[in-house]
């Protein structure tokens, strides 16, 4: 038989003598206690001490000893025991050995529900996951019916791949066997909808359940978050808050981060409070949390200060903090924790780590430096790079011009390139106006993402740039014939705890005529101060006054202003914008910043740019 040969092969010295060298160990070695009850049972056969061994393997994840006493077992004629062999495929399963657990269970003749979970629940955590609904689907030809144990595990399988067909067949069962509503199946069913991006499933299940526990809030939660609905998710917490539910340390980690997610300062901070009066002040997987949401909602020295006031330093909130600072274009501070992290931490770097230090060199146009550490991750530390870190290289060559180096680097790479590696080189394309490598790169990322409109908006502002009129127009009829639409630019800017939003233009607030009457105030004083409108980022070939009429009417302008006559003198302003802020705004927001002396912060879709004193802190470079 397989199962012995493979055993027994690897199950040397025999058990007797094992036991005798671990009576010579000091007693105060625990961890083999239970080896001297079994040295009794030895002699008096007792069955049951066997199945307390096994258990008390199984809690260890002693797979050493469990091989050997399995061996024992088979010479014992109790191997295919019914009991004993269940508990054994327990022990391979929970130590990752499943060759051997599946092995065994194919030997086992009267096979329960249990030792069918075990088994899936084994190729659930760790792969391959086809194989748990693979077992799954083999369970019902035998005629066994899953229970609530059941279906959580292979859910969790369907999850890791994504495969909703599947799920949607497991929960129909569910609902046949009643199970749906139990708090651990809706989990894993809610989770499922989630890991497969159909939060409306989800949360119509959700509904369905009146009787939820913190679980279950948390799943749901947790699908809004992972899924970009971060406002629904923080909306549900504050559901479950008032519905006297307490929360976990998951659930303040998964709405923070949603907060962060958001840019929901206020949210955050509400969290923040309600976090310390529940009793999580102390938490350190709570407060990296927040470590991340405060550097991404733009205050990122109060986030420097949570992190070092952490008891436990761990490699994700090293991460958090290196990621806000490039985020912010601080990519000294970025560097120099990273250097801190080499030399007092006593931890490794992971991929996360260089992602985040391979930013902050692209946001500050540290070309050499980027180079060094992508070729330094890899020699020093033996981490290959991934799809990211070569999407931050491919930004830094294409900001620095090295376009075909860039090329090149895609032509090199181990794994095919997604959207980020070739929209990278297309952004490099469009900054030193590179037509023909535009041309090939939007080829390709209109293979992989057909109905994309931001990828031929980029392409037609490349066209522009170089007036080719004729060209621009006809990849704006390639996106009308598609049906295709641009990202229509808004910002939002968040005064006395309510959100204001503007598009370009914008006539549709309530103080519309005061805030035009203030844009008008400023850009006098502008003008005054050498501003000079650059209508280049109108790419519409109209007359150059209708082109600045536009240009100082962009929707992140109208939201400073409104900022402006609704705040007290020496307020700092954050602003939002879901696109890139254009070149002839980033140059009136600096000139306004001098003006007004105020600190202006705009998080647009690729970073942050903090406006002081007429200077910004991207220098330039974004």
């Amino acid at each position: 038989m397989i199962i012995i040969r493979r055993i027994s092969t690897t199950l040397l010295p025999p058990l007797n003598q094992l036991l005798r060298r671990l009576h010579t160990l000091p007693t105060t070695n625990t961890i083999f206690s239970d080896y001297y009850n079994f040295s009794d049972a030895e002699s008096s056969n007792n069955y049951h001490a066997y199945l307390s061994l096994l258990q008390s393997f199984v809690s260890r994840k002693a797979i050493g000893p469990g091989k050997q006493l399995h061996a024992r077992l088979l010479l014992s004629n109790l191997g295919f025991d019914t009991v004993l062999a269940t508990k054994l495929v327990n022990l391979y399963s929970v130590c990752n050995h499943l060759p051997y657990a599946h092995s065994l269970f194919d030997r086992i003749p009267k096979r329960n529900i249990f030792l069918w979970n075990i088994l899936i629940r084994g190729y659930a955590w760790n792969g391959p996951f086809e194989s748990a609904v693979s077992l799954y689907y083999q369970m019902l030809d035998h005629g066994i019916l899953p229970d609530n144990f059941t279906f959580p595990f292979v859910l969790k399988a369907c999850s890791a791949l994504s495969d909703i067909d599947n799920g949607r067949e497991i929960h129909k069962l569910a609902v046949l066997t009643r199970w749906e509503l139990d708090v651990f199946v809706a989990a894993g069913l809610i989770d499922m909808y989630s890991k497969c991006s159909s939060v409306v499933d989800a949360r119509r299940l959700f509904d369905r359940i009146l009787n939820r526990d913190v679980v279950l809030w948390n799943s749901m939660i947790a699908a809004y978050s992972q899924n970009g609905h971060p406002s629904e998710a923080l909306s549900l917490f504050r559901k479950m808050a008032l519905e006297g539910f307490k929360p976990s340390v998951a659930t303040l980690v998964t709405v923070i981060s949603a907060s962060a997610d958001a840019a929901a300062l206020l949210r955050g901070r509400e969290i923040h409070g309600f976090s310390w009066r529940m009793g999580f002040s102390s938490a350190d997987k709570v407060n990296t949390a927040l470590v991340d949401m405060y550097a991404k909602s733009g205050l990122v020295q109060l986030a420097r200060v949570l992190f070092e006031q952490l008891v436990e330093k761990r490699v994700v909130s090293w991460n958090a903090m290196i990621s806000g600072y490039a985020m912010h274009g601080h990519a000294d501070e970025a560097l120099a924790l990273f250097d801190k992290l080499r030399k007092e931490a006593i931890l490794l770097p992971d991929n996360i780590t260089f992602v985040g230090v391979l930013s902050a060199c692209s946001r500050a146009g540290l070309l050499h430096e980027g180079q060094r550490f992508f070729d330094y991750m890899l020699q020093d530390f033996s981490i290959k790079p991934t799809v990211q870190h070569y999407t931050c290289m491919i930004d830094l060559l294409g900001h620095a011009g090295r376009l075909e180096e860039a090329h090149q680097l895609i032509k090199e790479m181990p794994m095919k390139p997604d959207s980020g590696v070739w929209g990278a080189l297309l952004n490099g394309c469009k900054i030193h106006g590179d037509i023909e490598l535009g041309e090939k790169a939007l080829r390709e990322l209109i293979e992989l993402e057909p109905d994309d409109a931001g990828n031929y908006v980029i392409l037609s502002n490349i066209y522009c740039q170089t007036r080719n009129w004729e060209e621009a127009a006809k990849i704006r009829k390639r996106m009308t014939d598609r049906g295709l639409k641009k990202t229509v630019a808004c910002s939002w800017i968040e005064v006395k705890n309510k959100n204001h939003a503007f598009l370009v233009g914008d006539l549709s607030h309530p103080q519309y005529k005061e805030i035009y009457g203030e844009l008008e105030i400023l850009e006098g004083l502008m003008q005054q101060a050498g501003y000079v409108p650059d209508t280049m980022p109108v790419f519409h070939n109209v007359s150059d006054d209708e082109k600045r009429n536009m240009v100082r009417s962009h929707s992140e302008r109208l939201a400073i202003a409104f900022g402006l006559i609704s705040t007290p003198p020496g307020t700092k302003l954050m602003v939002k914008k879901n696109i890139r802020v254009c070149e002839d705004c980033h140059v009136a927001i600096k000139f306004i910043s001098q003006i007004v002396n105020r600190e202006i912060i705009i998080r647009d879709v690729n970073r942050y740019h903090h406006f002081k004193g007429g200077h910004c802190s991207c220098l330039d470079y974004w």
